[in-house]
């Protein structure tokens, strides 16, 4: 008696959304972000290329969900700066907020390179990746005005003041991401020691004489 011909399994990913992150985020480490494409990724994650098009129906919104996952790992390790830090000085706390970012940045270097090319990101469409920044710019200007309030800012430029930190704080991350200290005499094992005291000579010039 014959066989019955056997059914072909469709087939079922626990979470494919996260696998296609995660197949993405390796293939730009592999190779960069412009030469990474969505079917790339399904090729990678081991399904069929027209899978993704039903989570990511292009190139962008696919990194675009890569940098939604690297901004809520940057507020992850910012949160725990913050409360590892233990004084009340505002201006220690946007300190550690500071360091938070780098250490997020040093962790997650690919993630910090897709988050910081915008050409490659819909960041004005997605409402995670605004949400999150406003939340962070929002923090860093709470702890400002405190300062202010308390007679400890040099300058009444909150938004100024913000907008150094930011500078501040990606310079020296894609310096570090980069592997731009050693033209700078910045050896490797120096590079962590370098950044905490440029954050130190920051908050230092913030600080009200």
């Amino acid at each position: 008696m014959p066989k019955a011909p056997r059914k072909r399994r469709a087939y079922h990913h626990g979470n494919l959304r996260q696998a296609l992150i995660d197949a993405t985020l390796a293939l730009v480490e592999e190779r960069g972000p412009e030469n990474t494409t969505v079917r790339d990724a399904a090729k990678r994650a081991g399904v069929s290329p027209g899978a993704p098009f039903r989570h990511f129906p292009s190139r962008k919104a696919l990194f675009t969900a890569v940098a939604e996952e690297a901004m809520r790992r940057l507020r992850e390790e910012v949160a725990a700066a913050l409360a590892a830090e233990r004084s009340a000085d505002p201006l220690v706390r946007l300190r550690a907020i500071g360091s938070g970012y780098l250490r997020w940045a040093a962790g997650n270097p690919t993630h910090f390179r897709i988050i910081s090319a915008r050409e490659l990101i819909d960041f004005d469409g997605s409402a995670a990746l605004r949400g999150d920044n406003d939340a962070l710019r929002a923090l860093m200007t709470g702890l400002l005005t405190e300062a202010r309030k308390a007679g400890q800012l040099e300058t009444r430029d909150i938004d100024l003041a913000v907008l150094l930190a930011r500078a501040t704080s990606y310079g020296l991350a894609r310096m570090l991401v980069d592997g731009q200290f050693s033209s700078w005499g910045v050896s490797d094992a120096a590079a962590g020691r370098t950044m905490a005291a440029v954050l130190d000579l920051f908050v230092d010039s913030l600080r009200k004489r």
